[in-house]
């Protein structure tokens, strides 16, 4: 029951931070979101930065599965279009529902771990299928430099999701077929 219960107070710390911000995100408006007793969150998760550690754990678990399910759907990759309509789907994903609701705690908590490195840490790009996919697309294609051609291509990606969170609009799809192709020369 408490790993239940951690799991929600974190899945719920991403909703308020998401809904309110760095500076709404406290033990008492968890425990109110999460319709929990006052103090249960912070029987949990006794300091701020103990709450907000859970909370970018729990984000990157949720990230990390969601990129091995988008690497999975297409186990290999087989031309620039396929790859760019892999990864816009993935970007409205991160526009819409909850996916809109990580992404707007991830940017808050990457601001954050200016602060807090050991946040920083946590945050840091794992390996998942889905970068490898990109990867692996990429070198089969010839492409020199494919590591750091694959984290600029993400990078961009992340700015454009970053850039509609805040200004609206989405993704399109040509955008990223624009991406893929300056990846591939």
């Amino acid at each position: 029951m408490t790993a239940d219960r951690r799991t929600l107070l974190a899945d719920t710390a991403i909703a308020v931070l998401a809904d309110t911000g760095m500076r709404g995100l406290t033990h008492r408006a968890v425990d109110r979101a999460a319709d929990l007793p006052p103090g249960t969150t912070s029987a949990y998760y006794r300091s701020r930065q103990a709450l907000l550690t859970a909370l970018v754990r729990r984000l990157v678990a949720l990230d990390q599965a969601e990129l091995e399910e988008a690497g999975g759907r297409v186990p290999v990759v087989r031309t620039a279009a396929e790859l760019a309509q892999g990864i816009a789907g993935l970007a409205e994903a991160r526009l819409t529902g909850e996916g809109r609701r990580r992404s707007l705690a991830r940017y808050a908590c990457a601001v954050e771990s200016v602060h807090h490195p050991e946040l920083r840490e946590i945050l840091v790009p794992r390996e998942n299928r889905g970068r490898r996919t990109v990867r692996d697309f990429l070198a089969a294609q010839g492409v020199a430099q494919v590591e750091e051609r694959t984290v600029t291509l993400l990078t961009c990606v992340d700015g454009l999701v970053f850039d509609r969170l805040v200004n609206g609009g989405s993704v399109r799809e040509e955008e990223i077929r624009g991406l893929v192709a300056a990846a591939l020369r």
